[in-house]
């Protein structure tokens, strides 16, 4: 006769793990609402701050980009309707998805001259840097 050590966990692991994997194996597209998370890039110019956002299938009228004190906010929504007839059937997939992304901005800007635009799907903001005067060094004679 073979003893084994009863593992009163390893049931439930094994629950776990084969529940994850029928949550793994779902087609993106059969869900409900497609998760929509932008990929952002960002980087430091001489001038300016760049943020780069692709927003594929997304209308400019869709983007909206707001200040509040030094936090800049983009939002928006994407709409994607795909239509298929044939003879036999007539298949109509629709997703959407919204997003938001925040950015602390540092105090070097010039608010007032932030500019975006959106081309073949990507969303660019150019946030200026204050222009700032080199402070003349002062020196202080000591007594």
């Amino acid at each position: 006769m073979l003893i084994s050590r009863y593992h009163p966990f390893n049931e439930f692991r094994d629950s776990t793990s084969r529940f994850n994997s029928l949550l793994g194996g779902l087609d993106e597209s059969d869900s409900v609402s497609d998760a929509f998370r932008p990929t952002v890039n960002t980087r430091e110019g001489e001038f300016a701050f760049h943020i780069d956002v692709d927003l594929p299938g997304v209308k400019k009228e869709d983007i909206k980009i707001d200040v509040t004190g030094n936090i800049l906010t983009m939002s928006g929504e994407r709409h994607h309707k795909r239509e298929i007839k044939k003879e036999d059937y007539n298949r109509i997939e629709t997703s959407f998805g919204k997003f938001e992304r925040s950015f602390t901005l540092p105090e070097n800007i010039d608010t007032e001259n932030i500019t975006a635009s959106n081309k073949d799907g990507v969303l660019e903001v150019v946030i200026p840097k204050q222009k700032t005067e080199a402070t003349p060094v002062k020196q202080i004679h000591v007594k």
